[in-house]
């Protein structure tokens, strides 16, 4: 039978640990603050038996809103839910949030468990779960006394049953890693969904995560803590990794094969978001993984997401986006290229998107004209002792730059030539390697922030306010930033 995750969903104190334990026997609030508190605070997991001899992993998430974030990482690989609503609140916030994530990320299926039956009267929760839901199978249940947990798991079964999974699907393995621990004697273990391919003992794959890849074998590989001889997409897998270092290995990481998925600063994404605007800053989550992203419309329900940090994601992966203050789900969809360049509303890039969007493969480039001969490359002229030293001035005063009339102007002038002295407000010249790294962290300050002030930048390089005012000036000549009324700056629109 296909593999497949379930991830349960919920308010807090709705009964979602209790229940996946009736369904289970096991207990996943393992941690001893989750014990003391009576809260799940992390991802806790469980292999489920159905009646038609299918085995779940369960993926059990925190219903605090505190940890929708946690949730957010959970629900990220399951193929099916189990929305636990308790009989005396109904629908509550988080109800509706874990909802509005698994829409985001295109989880259709699953089965509605009206928690405490034997308590209160389920009817209310189970009408107003009818309606958030009402693909969904609703059932009566105690996680106390047992009534109607053989009904849930029985509802779960006839869903499963219907659900393609991953296993099938071509693809080269891809693990994201939501959680890393030592065993003794053993080394590194990562577990979290196997997304994609399969997993062998013997198998070399590269871990991903930090500054570069991390080539690592796989000494063994377990599912619900036995070993297996091969692990399928679509379960719930743990891997015994040589060549690695805990500390080298958190949440977030992800291990494939190598060249299978890199790290990307933009996305261009097809996403359905409610109370969003051009330009604001918001959390986007993908994986195990999320960070803060300013938020391009390009229109017609298609965005560009500036990231803060990289993620490692794929075409056709699924990505939320949360706002950050106050802290609640926007909505989601789908990456189209996870490998873009920053653009605007440019005729050309949205229609490459909506093609993509589509589905439809990229257009077969053109074939090569006939090549032509280019012109002999002209002779670079000889610069002279003097100018080469006046050059070296430069590049050591960086972003500070001297004035003119403090420089040779014959030098000076033979370096313009040669394009290796460039003019900084009147009378000031800056080596052009100085004036890259100006513009690339005055790029980043407004990817991260919206805008840069004379202040900021006048910090972020630590000189004076006459050497900050130059610069953005310089920048807004050269048509890299525009100077608004309030006096701060922002990148031209491509």
């Amino acid at each position: 039978m296909t593999p497949l995750t379930l991830g349960t969903a919920g308010h807090i104190d709705h009964g979602k640990t209790a229940l996946v334990a009736a369904l289970t026997g096991v207990d996943t609030d393992r941690l001893p603050a989750e014990k003391a508190r009576g809260i799940s605070i992390e991802l806790g997991y469980a292999p489920l038996a159905l009646p038609s001899g299918r085995r779940l992993s369960v993926v059990d998430v925190p219903g605090h809103e505190r940890f929708v974030r946690t949730m957010v990482a959970g629900a990220t690989g399951i193929d099916l839910y189990l929305m636990v609503v308790a009989a005396d609140d109904g629908v509550m916030p988080q109800t509706l949030e874990h909802a509005a994530v698994l829409e985001a990320l295109g989880v259709a299926d699953g089965v509605v468990a009206v928690t405490k039956a034997d308590l209160f009267d389920p009817e209310q929760a189970r009408r107003e779960a009818g309606e958030l839901l009402p693909q969904a199978t609703v059932v009566v249940c105690s996680a106390r006394t047992g009534a109607g947990v053989a009904d849930v798991r029985g509802a779960l079964d006839a869903v499963a049953a219907r659900l393609p999974g991953r296993s099938r699907s071509a693809g080269d393995p891809l693990l994201h890693v939501d959680r890393a621990f030592t065993i003794r004697g053993a080394g590194t273990v990562v577990t979290g969904t196997l997304w994609s391919g399969s997993v062998a003992p013997g198998d070399r794959l590269v871990l991903l995560g930090g500054r570069d890849p991390v080539a690592v074998r796989v000494r063994s590989v377990q599912v619900h803590d036995e070993p297996v001889e091969r692990a399928a997409a679509g379960q719930r897998v743990a891997l015994n990794l040589a060549g690695i270092e805990l500390r080298e290995v958190g949440r977030g990481d992800v291990v494939a094969t190598a060249g299978a998925v890199a790290p990307s600063l933009v996305l261009d994404c097809a996403l359905a978001l409610r109370d969003a605007c051009h330009g604001m800053r918001a959390h986007v989550h993908h994986g195990t993984r999320e960070t803060p992203a300013r938020m391009a419309d390009l229109g017609a329900g298609l965005w560009q997401a500036r990231l803060e940090q990289p993620l490692l994601a794929r075409a056709g992966d699924r990505v939320v986006v949360r706002s950050i203050a106050p802290p609640d789900t926007l909505g989601g969809g789908v990456v189209l290229d996870p490998a873009a360049r920053r653009h605007g509303r440019r005729a050309d890039a949205l229609a490459r998107l909506e093609r993509l969007r589509r589905g439809e493969p990229e257009p077969e480039p053109e074939a090569p004209r006939a090549p032509v001969a280019p012109p002999a490359p002209a002779t670079p002229q000889a610069l002279p002792d003097s100018a080469l030293a006046l050059e070296e001035r430069l590049r050591a005063a960086g972003h500070e730059p001297p004035n003119a009339a403090d420089l040779d102007p014959a030098d000076l002038g033979a370096l313009r030539a040669a394009g290796r002295a460039v003019r900084v407000g009147r009378s000031m010249y800056a080596h052009p390697e100085a004036l890259a790294a100006v513009r690339t962290t005055v790029e980043a300050v407004i990817a991260a922030d919206g805008a840069i002030t004379l202040a900021r930048l006048r910090d972020e390089l630590q000189t004076s306010r006459r050497f900050a005012q130059a610069l953005l000036e310089h920048l807004d000549a050269e048509r890299v930033t525009k100077r608004l009324p309030d006096d701060s700056r922002v990148l031209r629109r491509a």
